[in-house]
C-alpha cells in the first residue's frame, strides 16, 4: 500500500516537472518571438502615422464594421488590418498617446531577441503604461472636441474624474502624476534642477564678463577694425593717449612697439601680424583661481539587480560540469545591506577651503600653480596639479608635512608625478567619507559583466569606479596591514566576490583560520564550495598542527594535476579544462574536470611561529609552480617580515594588497614603497601588481551580511562530501635506521640514560652532556628513534620520550639481549 502510495506521489512530482520544462522557451524561440514583436511594432506605426493623415480615420469608420466585406477598399496603408487596429487602440483606446506602444513592442522584441536583463523591461512597460494613461486623460480633458487624440478611453477616464472630483481636482491628478513620472523615471530632482540655473547664470555672467574691457593683458591680441587713429598725428598728440583697445581671443598678435606714444606716423606701425603658439589648456597661466578650479566627480555606475552568473547557459553537445548541481542558484544581491544613502555627495565648501590651503601653502615657499583638478572619491578626494613651468617636483614632494599641517588632515599622500599623466597628485581624506557597500560594487557592470576566470571586486577606487582584478592572472595576493584595519573585511569581500560569479563545481575553498572566528561562517557552504582532507571533521582548519599536511597535500595534487596536463598536452588548466568539456579527454583514463583551488591563509604570521619551515617549503612550491594548475594562494598577515615571508615566497606574490600600517618601514616592506603609514583605515588600501600602486577604498561587508549568503547557499542541494583533497603521507625519517644491534653508537646506552633522566629527547642535550659534535649526537637521536626509545621529529618541539626511568630502560636492554 505504501509503496503504491510512493509510485502516485512519484508520478505526480513527474508530472509537475514535465509541465515546468515545457514552458521554457528555447533560444531559437525567444529570437523568432522578438523578430515578430519588432514587426509588429513597426506594423503599428505604419497603421497609427496613416491614422492621422488626411483624416482617414473618419473615411475607414465604415469599414471597421464591414472587415468581412472584400469590394471595400480601407485607406490605411496597412489595409484593413491597419483600420482595424488604429480604430481600437487609438479612436476606441489612448488616442494619440497609442504611439508609446510602438516603443513597447519594439523594446520587448529587441530585448528577446538579444537574451537582455528582463528586469530592466519589466521597469519599462510600467512606466510607459502609466505614461499611456496619463497622456490620454490629458488630451481627453483639453480637447473635447477632437476624440480621436485621447481616445475612448481617456475621454471616458476624463469624465469619470470630473463626476468625482470636478475640473480642478481632475487637473491637480494630472499634474500630480506627470511629477510622479518626471522624480522616479526622467529622474527629476530639485538638486538637478537648482545645479541647471546655477550653470545658466554662470554662463551668462561669463559671457557678460567678456564683452568687458580687459586691462594689463599684454599678451591677448588686439582687434585690427576697431583699432582707429589719425592719419598724420602730431607728435606726443594727447588724443593717442586715449586710444580705446578692445582685446579678444585670437591666434594672433601685434608687434608691440608699433604702440608706443612716441610715433610720428601711422605708416610706422608694424601691420605684419605674426603667429601666436597654440599652448595646451593646462599649460595657462593662473588667471583667477575660481576659473582654475576645476571639481571633477565621476557619473554614479549603472547597478544591475539581477546577478547576470545565474543566467549562464551551457553549450550544447559540451560537457557540463555544473550538471550534478543542475539547480544550484546563485545567491541574488538582495541579500546584501545598502549602507550608503546613495552616490558621493560633494562638499563645494571644504573643496574651495582645501584648494586655497593648498595653493597657499606652496605660494609661501614660492609654488606657483597653472591649474587644479579636483576628483573627489568615496572617502578621498585626488587634487591634481600643474606647476609652473621650471618648478622641480621634488620640491613639491618634500612639501608633504607641510601641506598636511595647513590642511589639518588625518594623513595626506603625494603623488609625483601622476603615472600617465603630466600633473602631480595630492590624495586628502574627506571630513564625512562615504562607505562602499558590497552590494554596489558587486551589483556594479563592470564586475557583472566581467569575462574574467576568477574576478574580485575589492571596492571603488578615487574616480569612484568599481575596482575589479582576476585572481588567476595575479597569480598570488598577498595582504598586509596593522590589526583593525580590514584585513578580514576584505577576505569577506574577495570569498563573496567568487561565490556570486562561480558555481560550486567551478572553484573550491581551503581555509586556514587561526583565529578560529573569522571564517567559520563558511562551514555552512562545506559540501558546496569547501575543500578538505579525507577523513577530517572540519573543513575549515583551526589547528596550526593540520595545516601542514593540508599544504602538502595541495602540493600531491599538484604534482597530479601537472602529471594530468602533461598527458593532455596543454599548459594551464583553462587550455585543460576546454579540452575536456569538449568530450577530447578519456575520463577512464584519469582525466576530470579540475576545478580552480583558492588557499586562503589569515594571520600567516602565527602559522609560521608555531610551525615554521614545516609550513615555509610547500607554501614556496606552491607559490612557484601552482599558478599554471589552478592553485592560487591569499596569505593575510600583520607585516610580511624577512622572518614571516622569505624573500622566495615574496617574490612570487607581485600582487600586495595594504592596508594601514604603522610606519613607513613596514609600508616599504609590504609594498616596497611608501604610501601605506597614510591612509586613514576602515578599508582604505593600496593595491600594486608590479607596476602603479592604485587607491582602493575596499567594499564592507558585514557579518550578517555574510550569513545570509551562506545561508541561502548551504540550503540548496549539495555534494555528498565536501572536495577531497588526496592524502598525504609523511616522510618515516629515522625509523629503519640502524636496525642491528651492532652497528650502534658505543655510548648509546649512556645517552640513553641522559634522554630517560631528563626526559626530553634532544640532540643539543646529548651534545651538552657527552661532549659530543652535532653530527654524532643527532645520528644518536636516530638510533634512538629507531630503536623506539624516543618519538619522531616534532619541528621546535622536543622529541617525547617513551621510557618513564632508568628500571623500565634496564629492562628494554634485557629483553632485547634476550
Amino acid at each position: 500500500m505504501a509503496k503504491n502510495k510512493k509510485e502516485t506521489v512519484d508520478k505526480k512530482n513527474d508530472k509537475q516537472e514535465g509541465n515546468k520544462r515545457s514552458f521554457k522557451i528555447s533560444k531559437q524561440q525567444k529570437f523568432v518571438l522578438g523578430c515578430l514583436l519588432v514587426l509588429f511594432s513597426i506594423a503599428l506605426l505604419v497603421a497609427f502615422i496613416s491614422f492621422y493623415v488626411n483624416g482617414q480615420w473618419q473615411n475607414d469608420q465604415s469599414i471597421v464594421n464591414q472587415l468581412g466585406d472584400r469590394s471595400e477598399v480601407a485607406e490605411n496603408w496597412l489595409g484593413k488590418f491597419g483600420a482595424y487596429l488604429a480604430d481600437l487602440i487609438i479612436y476606441r483606446g489612448f488616442g494619440l498617446a497609442s504611439f508609446i506602444f510602438v516603443r513597447l513592442f519594439f523594446l520587448t522584441g529587441m530585448f528577446l531577441a538579444l537574451e537582455l536583463s528582463t528586469q530592466k523591461l519589466k521597469n519599462t512597460w510600467f512606466w510607459d503604461i502609466f505614461a499611456i494613461i496619463i497622456v490620454s486623460v490629458l488630451f481627453g480633458f483639453f480637447a473635447t472636441s477632437a476624440p480621436e487624440l485621447g481616445g475612448t478611453i481617456g475621454y471616458e477616464l476624463n469624465l469619470f474624474l470630473q463626476d468625482y472630483i470636478g475640473k480642478t481636482g481632475t487637473l491637480l491628478t494630472l499634474l500630480f502624476g506627470l511629477i510622479v513620472y518626471l522624480i522616479f523615471k526622467i529622474k527629476l530632482s530639485p538638486e538637478k534642477i537648482q545645479s541647471y540655473f546655477d550653470s545658466t547664470k554662470k554662463e551668462f555672467k561669463s559671457e557678460l564678463d567678456t564683452l568687458k574691457p580687459a586691462v594689463n593683458q599684454p599678451e591677448s591680441a588686439y582687434n585690427l577694425e576697431e583699432f582707429a587713429i589719425k592719419e598724420e598725428p602730431e607728435e606726443n598728440d594727447p588724443e593717442l593717449d586715449n586710444i580705446h583697445i578692445k582685446t579678444v581671443d585670437s591666434q594672433f598678435e601685434l608687434n608691440k612697439e608699433a604702440l608706443k606714444p612716441t610715433i610720428s606716423h601711422a605708416s610706422e606701425i608694424d601691420l605684419n601680424p605674426t603667429l601666436k603658439p597654440i599652448t595646451p589648456k593646462q599649460e595657462l597661466p593662473l588667471v583667477s583661481p575660481d576659473e582654475a578650479f576645476v571639481i571633477e566627480k565621476a557619473e554614479e555606475e549603472d547597478i544591475i539587480e539581477e546577478n547576470l552568473a545565474s543566467r549562464l547557459v551551457a553549450d550544447f553537445g559540451l560537457f557540463d560540469p555544473t550538471l550534478d548541481l543542475s539547480n544550484y542558484k546563485f545567491p541574488t544581491i538582495d541579500l546584501l545591506k545598502e549602507y550608503s544613502t546613495g552616490g558621493i555627495t560633494i562638499n563645494q565648501e571644504e573643496l574651495e577651503e582645501n584648494k586655497n590651503r593648498i595653493v597657499d601653502t606652496l605660494r609661501n615657499y614660492k609654488i606657483e600653480i597653472a591649474q587644479i583638478k579636483a576628483t573627489v572619491g568615496p572617502s578621498v578626494t585626488l587634487y591634481e596639479i600643474v606647476p609652473e613651468a621650471g618648478i622641480r617636483i621634488s620640491k613639491i614632494k618634500s612639501l608633504e608635512d607641510d601641506i598636511a599641517l595647513s590642511l589639518s588632515a588625518l594623513g595626506i599622500r603625494i603623488i609625483a608625478p601622476i603615472p600617465g599623466k603630466g600633473t602631480i597628485g595630492i590624495e586628502v581624506p574627506n571630513k564625512n567619507p562615504t562607505m562602499v557597500s558590497m552590494k554596489s560594487v558587486i551589483g556594479a557592470a563592470k564586475f557583472q559583466e566581467a569575462e574574467m576566470e576568477l574576478p574580485i571586486a575589492l571596492g571603488k577606487t578615487i574616480s569612484n569606479e568599481t575596482f575589479v582584478v582576476d585572481l588567476a592572472k595575479m597569480p598570488h595576493l598577498l595582504m598586509a596591514g596593522a590589526t583593525g584595519q580590514g584585513k578580514s573585511v576584505g577576505l569577506n569581500a574577495v570569498l563573496t566576490s567568487l561565490l556570486y560569479k562561480k558555481h560550486p563545481a567551478e572553484v573550491k575553498f581551503v581555509l586556514v583560520d587561526p583565529k578560529k572566528v573569522e571564517l567559520t561562517l563558511f562551514n555552512k557552504i562545506e559540501r558546496h564550495y569547501l575543500a578538505k582532507l579525507p577523513d577530517t571533521e572540519d573543513a575549515i582548519i583551526t589547528d596550526n598542527a593540520k595545516v601542514v599536511n593540508t599544504l602538502n597535500s595541495l602540493c600531491v595534487e599538484m604534482d597530479n594535476r601537472y602529471s594530468l596536463l602533461k598527458d593532455a598536452m596543454v599548459r594551464n588548466i583553462k587550455e585543460y579544462n576546454e579540452k575536456f568539456k569538449s568530450r577530447k579527454l578519456n575520463p577512464e583514463a584519469g582525466h576530470r574536470f579540475l576545478p580552480y583551488i583558492v588557499l586562503v591563509v589569515d594571520e600567516f604570521a602565527d602559522l609560521i611561529m608555531t610551525a615554521g619551515k614545516e609550513v615555509e617549503v610547500p607554501i614556496a612550491r606552491l607559490a612557484q609552480l601552482a599558478r599554471a594548475i589552478g592553485i592560487h594562494l591569499i596569505i593575510a598577515t600583520q607585516r610580511p617580515s624577512v622572518n614571516v615571508i622569505t624573500g622566495l615566497i615574496k617574490a612570487n606574490f607581485p600582487a600586495r594588497i595594504a592596508f594601514r600600517v604603522t610606519s613607513k618601514i613596514d609600508s616599504r616592506t609590504i609594498l616596497d614603497t611608501q604610501g601605506a603609514d597614510q591612509l586613514i583605515g576602515r578599508g582604505d588600501l593600496l593595491y600594486t601588481n608590479g607596476n602603479d600602486v592604485i587607491r582602493v577604498q575596499c567594499a564592507f561587508i558585514d557579518t550578517p551580511e555574510v550569513e545570509k549568503i551562506t545561508d541561502f547557499i548551504g540550503g540548496q542541494k549539495a555534494y555528498a562530501t565536501a572536495y577531497l583533497l588526496p592524502e598525504f603521507v609523511g616522510e618515516e625519517s629515522g625509523i629503519n635506521l640502524d636496525i642491528d644491534i651492532s652497528e650502534r653508537d658505543t655510548l648509546f646506552r649512556e645517552a640513553a640514560e641522559i634522554i630517560v633522566n631528563a626526559q626530553q629527547g634532544s640532540a643539543s642535550l646529548l651534545q651538552r652532556k657527552l661532549k659530543l659534535g652535532y653530527n654524532r649526537a643527532g645520528r644518536l637521536i636516530d638510533q634512538l628513534e629507531a630503536a623506539g626509545i624516543v618519538g619522531p621529529f616534532e619541528g621546535s618541539k622536543a622529541r617525547s620520550v617513551n621510557i618513564l626511568d632508568l628500571n623500565a630502560l634496564d629492562q628494554f636492554f634485557n629483553n632485547e639481549q634476550n
